[in-house]
């Protein structure tokens, strides 16, 4: 396995117990940063040749082609919750979005003291987003566990994973949508597609498959292949462990190791897999179900996304977890080797 590694941070990629980043810019560098200051960013958005990046405190970033970075404010029907890890997390634009200037976005909000989760459409007109429509709300959710990743497949069908709220039996409950991934259409109906789940936060496609990212318990990180219906087991088993009518992940970081992983995509026929905890940018042979590659020295990683020619990622260090470096958080285009 290769792995990128910067100097002054050999110690810590050896122990592997800390989140603190390094400065690649002060050496050679496996990407560059597109934009800089960027306030604890969760989904990556390219539309032609800029970005539209959601940001927790409950704004997009807006970033031109020369990095500049405009901060878009988003009027949302209902006040952001202050939980840990919530806020302003999945966004993804509509397939129609040059003509409609719409976009599906997953917020935790605050109603009656309690927090829950929301998926909302909302529209762009003069340099702000306005929640329109919403798709489904009162989604109950805890301090943590919110899930929230929004993406869109080849069909123009929308998904969002849903944690399980840190109340592990709700995963297999089939009353709830809590440790869950949805399907969803326009109008707000929508079926269970998979449960069984933690607190998942990536979905990609590969030649017409589903792959999941799911945060474990303290280790046992997983990457599912997602079949409608199927029973991904949480919180009976994690990580290798087996039970009848329950699937085993296809990847596992194993019960010695963490990844904390959040957005996944493909690129180049490999899924590059944004890990918080574990610092990197983790490469997985969709063949061999291996990790082949993994690029570090940019502190905590949220999320990433390909366009088909360049592969990008943001950095998490100002979540409230990580130790922000000068300029963080950022926008990076990876230099492919």
């Amino acid at each position: 396995m290769k792995k990128w590694l910067f100097p002054g941070i050999l110690a810590i990629a050896l122990t592997g117990c800390s989140n603190s980043p390094a400065n690649p810019d002060e050496a050679t560098a496996p990407a560059d940063a597109i934009a800089t200051d960027l306030d604890a960013p969760w989904s990556i958005n390219k539309h032609d040749d800029v970005f539209y990046v959601s940001e927790r405190p409950g704004t997009v970033a807006f970033i031109d082609p020369q990095g500049n970075v405009e901060r878009q404010a988003v009027n949302f029907a209902s006040p952001l919750s202050s939980a840990s890890e919530a806020g302003f997390l999945g966004f993804v634009l509509k397939p129609d979005f040059s003509e409609s200037q719409e976009a599906y976005g997953y917020y935790v909000y605050e109603e009656n003291g309690n927090s829950y989760n929301k998926i909302a459409s909302f529209r762009l007109e003069d340099g702000s987003w306005s929640e329109t429509d919403v798709l489904l709300a009162g989604i109950p959710t805890g301090n943590v566990h919110h899930g929230g990743r929004l993406e869109i497949d080849d069909n123009g069908i929308l998904y969002a994973t849903v944690g399980d709220a840190s109340d592990p039996e709700l995963a297999q409950d089939p009353a709830s949508v809590n440790g869950k991934i949805l399907r969803l259409n326009e109008f707000g109906e929508f079926e269970i597609y998979s449960r069984g789940h933690r607190n998942p936060q990536g979905i990609a496609w590969l030649d017409g498959v589903m792959y999941a990212s799911e945060h474990g318990q303290s280790a046992n990180d997983e990457i599912n292949i997602i079949e409608q219906d199927a029973n991904y087991g949480w919180p009976d088993i994690e990580g290798e462990e087996t039970a009848e009518g329950m699937e085993a992940p296809f990847a596992t970081s194993g019960a010695d190791h963490t990844w904390a992983p959040s957005g996944i995509d493909f690129h180049n026929g490999s899924l590059y897999i944004a890990a918080l905890r574990g610092t990197a940018i983790e490469v997985l042979d969709p063949e061999t179900a291996e990790i082949i590659d993994s690029i570090e020295g940019y502190g905590r990683i949220r999320d990433v996304h390909s366009d088909g020619d360049n592969l990008y990622f943001i950095t998490n260090n100002t979540d409230g977890r990580g130790t922000p470096s000068d300029g963080d958080d950022k926008l990076y285009i990876l230099n492919e080797q």
